[in-house]
């Protein structure tokens, strides 16, 4: 299947590394124009080379970015808008808050993670959305985390603005509709990153537990039985922000194995 993303101008967000570096590299293995960013210039270097190096694209660029500052998120697009002239797609990306409990949480880790996991979609958003809808068509996809279907537990911060990335998204599919813009967001399960290795050692801590004994008992939780791979993450990222896809918008998918029982 030709997915007509050959040339595309494709944005990923805090892609230096796990789920963001691996949808960039599979944006790039099909042609398109991809931007990277994150707040490393050393990772990014080091991602651009890979990716340039696995896929053959050598037009993968990297501009430094803090997601959390709105003037760097601006500098983001209005540099991709020099260096490609438009954006096709923006996937939009986050590490994660710190574990905890409602107890364990301060208001300024509370605002924190507010400005890092939802408040920077809407500001990307936000600057994308003028380029995008001057063309007539355009692609977002939001990466959250299977919390959107089933909350996590130790994991407060996250099951709150993960829900509201979801809220923003079904909100705007209404709206972007009529300009031929989709947005989705996508929720991974365990999928073999340092973010999910870092959550099991959390646990292993907690729980006075080895780190393998975690990661075991998480997987026999998985009908197939393993963590997934970044790749078969970001297949499904490609796909939704692809020529192929045409209908599907303000949706909420999980990339998880089959872990999640919720409908």
């Amino acid at each position: 299947m030709d997915l007509g993303l050959h040339g595309k101008s494709v944005i990923v967000a805090a892609s230096s590394k796990g789920l963001g570096k691996a949808t960039a590299k599979q944006f790039a293995a099909e042609g398109a124009k991809v931007i990277i960013s994150s707040r490393s210039q050393e990772e990014l270097e080091k991602a651009q080379e890979e990716i340039r190096s696995e896929t053959g694209n050598n037009n993968v660029s990297y501009i430094v970015c803090d997601i959390t500052n709105p003037a760097s998120v601006k500098e983001l697009v209005v540099k991709t808008i020099e260096l490609n002239e438009t954006i096709d797609v923006l996937v939009n990306n986050a590490g994660g808050p710190p574990a905890g409990n409602f107890d364990d949480v301060s208001d300024e880790e509370w605002t924190n993670a507010f400005e890092l996991n939802l408040l920077s979609f809407v500001r990307l958003i936000r600057e994308v959305l003028p380029y995008m809808r001057r063309q007539g068509s355009g692609h977002i996809v939001n990466i959250a985390s299977s919390s959107i279907k089933q909350p996590i537990d130790n994991l407060i911060l996250s099951n709150t603005f993960r829900a509201g990335i979801v809220g923003l998204a079904k909100s705007l599919s209404q709206e972007l509709a009529p300009d031929n813009i989709l947005i989705n967001t996508i929720g991974p399960g365990r999928i073999g990153t340092d973010r999910v290795k870092h959550l099991d050692e959390f646990v292993a801590k907690q729980q006075d537990m080895r780190y393998e004994d975690v990661k075991s008992k998480a997987e026999s939780s998985i009908p197939i039985g393993r963590y997934g791979k970044t790749e078969e993450f970001a297949n499904l990222v490609v796909y939704l922000c692809s020529g192929a896809n045409t209908y599907i918008t303000g949706q909420s998918l999980l990339v998880d194995g089959g872990m999640v029982k919720a409908l």
